[in-house]
C-alpha cells in the first residue's frame, strides 16, 4: 500500500482510506460539470451590472470600421420656417460616399430611401442595440412603424459595407 494516497501499488480497486473507486476521466460527463460550474458562478460571483453595461457598449463597436454618414440637411435646423401645420415631419439627409440615405420621422415612425437605390439591411439604433431592423427594398425604400424615442442612428449594412449615420435626438 502507497502510504501517500491510500492507494494500493498494485491493483485499481477501492482506496482504502475514503472507501471510493479512484477518478477515471472518460466517466466525468464535462457539460454537466460546466453547467454546475456555471450555476456556482452566477450565484457566487455574479457579473456587476455596471460591468456588464460596458460589455455591451464595447460591442457596439464592433463595427468601428463602418463609414459615418454625415448628416447633411435637418428640416429643424436647415429649412426656412413658414406657417401652417404645426406636426411637420421632419426631414434628414446623411451623405458619405457615394451613397445618400433621405429619411422623414413623422409621429408615426419613419420612411426613407437610399440613393443610388439598392437593397439593404438597416438597423434602428436607440443605445447599443438595435429597436429595429427593417430591409430596404430593391428600390432603397424603407419604413419602420414606430417613432424614434430619444438619440437615435441608422446602421446600414448594403453589400460589404457598413455605413453608420450621425447620433441624433428625435
Amino acid at each position: 500500500m502507497n502510504g501517500m494516497n491510500g492507494m494500493n501499488a498494485n491493483d485499481d480497486g477501492p482506496d482504502d482510506v475514503f472507501g471510493e473507486a479512484p477518478f477515471v476521466d472518460e466517466e466525468l460527463d464535462h457539460d454537466r460539470l460546466e453547467e454546475e460550474l456555471r450555476e456556482a458562478a452566477a450565484i457566487l460571483d455574479p457579473v456587476p451590472a455596471e460591468l456588464r453595461r460596458v460589455a455591451i457598449e464595447a460591442y457596439a463597436l464592433h463595427d468601428l470600421d463602418a463609414r459615418i454618414a454625415e448628416l447633411t440637411f435637418d428640416s429643424l435646423v436647415d429649412a426656412i420656417p413658414v406657417r401652417g401645420p404645426v406636426d411637420v415631419p421632419r426631414m434628414l439627409t446623411f451623405h458619405t460616399g457615394g451613397l445618400t440615405v433621405d429619411v422623414e420621422v413623422t409621429g408615426d415612425g419613419l420612411l426613407g430611401q437610399l440613393l443610388p437605390p439598392q437593397p439593404a439591411a438597416i438597423e434602428v439604433l436607440r443605445g447599443p442595440r438595435a429597436t429595429a431592423v427593417l430591409t430596404a427594398d430593391d428600390m432603397g425604400r424603407f419604413a419602420c412603424d414606430a417613432p424614434p424615442a430619444g438619440p437615435f442612428a441608422l446602421r446600414l449594412r448594403t453589400g460589404g459595407e457598413v455605413v453608420v449615420t450621425e447620433w441624433l435626438r428625435a
